[in-house]
C-alpha cells in the first residue's frame, strides 16, 4: 500500500454505526419476541396517517399478526386470524357476537396503506377498519380492502414484552 493511501486512511471519517432496529422499523427478514415466543417478521403493512404498522409474523406454519400503534404511548396488539365473513361493507354491525363473546365497536377509519412481503394487504389501496372490544378486554378486529373482508382476534400485549431480538 503507498504512504499517500495510508495517509488517506487516517485522515478518513469512520463509517457511522448502522442505526439499531427498533420494533416500529421491523420489516420482512427481521426477527422478533413476543412474549417469550421467537417469529420472523414475512410482511408488514403501513398506515402513515395514522402511525400505525401490521406485521405479519411467522413461528414455524403458524401466523399471527402484531398491530403496532405509535400515539402518546405505543400500544401493541397481536391478533390471530380467525374463519368468518360479511356480506357487504355497508353491513358491518356495531355489536357482534362471536363464540359466546360479545363486542362493541371502539373504532372505525379507512385510510390508504402501504405492504410489503407476505401480508394480508394488497400493495397500495384504501383499508378500512372496524375495531371492536369485549367486556373482559378481547379484541376483534375487521378489515375490508378492495372487496375482501379478513377477521382478526387478539389481545393487547405490554410493551415490556415485545422486543427485537435481530434486524436484516
Amino acid at each position: 500500500m503507498s504512504l499517500f493511501k495510508r495517509v488517506a486512511n487516517l485522515m478518513r471519517r469512520p463509517e457511522p454505526p448502522a442505526a439499531e432496529k427498533s420494533i416500529l422499523t421491523l420489516g420482512p427478514g427481521d426477527i422478533c419476541e413476543i412474549s417469550l415466543e421467537t417469529y420472523e417478521v414475512i410482511g408488514q403493512s403501513k398506515n402513515f396517517r395514522r402511525k400505525e404498522t401490521f406485521l405479519t409474523l411467522q413461528d414455524g406454519t403458524r401466523l399471527r399478526y402484531l398491530h403496532i400503534e405509535d400515539r402518546e404511548q405505543t400500544e401493541y396488539t397481536l391478533y390471530e386470524p380467525i374463519d368468518g365473513r360479511l356480506d357487504s361493507i355497508e353491513e358491518v354491525p356495531s355489536t357482534m357476537a362471536l363464540d359466546g363473546r360479545e363486542y362493541f365497536l371502539e373504532e372505525q377509519y379507512s385510510s390508504p396503506v402501504t405492504a410489503q412481503g407476505r401480508a394480508p394487504h394488497h400493495p397500495a389501496g384504501e383499508l378500512h377498519v372496524w375495531q371492536y372490544q369485549s367486556d373482559d378486554r378481547k379484541l376483534l378486529r375487521i378489515e375490508w380492502q378492495e372487496g375482501r373482508f379478513l377477521l382478526y382476534e387478539g389481545e393487547r400485549i405490554p410493551a415490556a414484552d415485545v422486543r427485537t431480538v435481530r434486524g436484516r
